[in-house]
């Protein structure tokens, strides 16, 4: 899984309005580029940092780049798309990268459930041994050192989500919460406490409840230590739920 097109390089300027970044680029331009990404993007917003953006050809679109990546600290890249998790997510499952979903046949996107209106990210089924799987898959950029936490800003939205997987396995089948771990510092994942402590209670009750929490790292890094352009899912990260 890859970007369709090769990255530009440049340097942030500034974040604004949420959905906008100023970009300079190598040539010294200065653009404007959506960012994708609804979220606090804390540490993932240092000044100066090398960036890198995807560019679109196409004339409807009034920002004709998106930013795709960030070094969030030397040497470690975040993809802060929040557009990407999904199909990250998917392509691994269906790759059989994530061996604790292996041997669904079918997999759907955006399928509308649950008592509180939600759309569960992926549906699996046609297991032969399995119940269905629901799989909310959430995006982690938030790093601290080593350690990552989700999520970076207080969540109702992620809260509802958690009561929603509890509720489907009272009804039977599996609910999976998966990060999609986009940060190539992070090692470890735990629930941020110290910045929404009501989510990391409900994940806590989620766990014991049976909702099964999964996280693996995209690559975002080629051998040389240089951003790529592989979007894939590589192997898992642990996740620690200890308050």
């Amino acid at each position: 899984m890859k970007f369709s097109e090769p990255l530009i390089e440049g340097r942030l300027i500034r974040r604004y309005k949420r959905f906008l970044a100023d970009v300079r680029l190598p040539n010294g331009e200065e653009v404007v580029a959506h960012c994708p990404n609804t979220g606090s993007m804390r540490n993932c917003q240092p000044e100066n940092a090398r960036v890198w953006l995807s560019e679109s050809n196409n004339p409807k679109r009034k920002l004709r780049y998106t930013w795709e990546l960030v070094e969030a600290s030397p040497g470690a890249i975040a993809c802060v798309n929040t557009a990407r998790p999904n199909a990250q997510a998917k392509h691994a499952i269906e790759a059989g990268v994530i061996s604790e979903l292996r041997g669904y046949r079918q997999c759907r996107n955006e399928v509308r459930y649950g008592a509180e209106k939600s759309r569960i990210d992926l549906l699996l089924s046609g297991h032969d041994r399995e119940p269905d799987a629901w799989v909310e898959v959430k995006n982690v950029t938030l790093a601290e050192g080593a350690q990552g936490y989700f999520p970076d800003a207080v969540t109702e939205r992620g809260q509802k989500h958690l009561r929603e997987l509890m509720a489907q396995v009272i009804n039977g089948d599996r609910a999976v919460l998966l990060f999609v771990v986009n940060h190539t510092a992070i090692e470890e994942v735990q629930p941020a406490d110290h910045i929404d402590p009501r989510y990391g209670q409900l994940l806590r009750q989620a766990v014991e409840a049976g909702v099964e929490v999964l996280a693996y790292r995209a690559a975002l890094m080629g051998v040389d230590g240089n951003p790529s352009a592989r979007l894939e899912l590589i192997d898992p990260v642990p996740v620690n739920c200890e308050p």
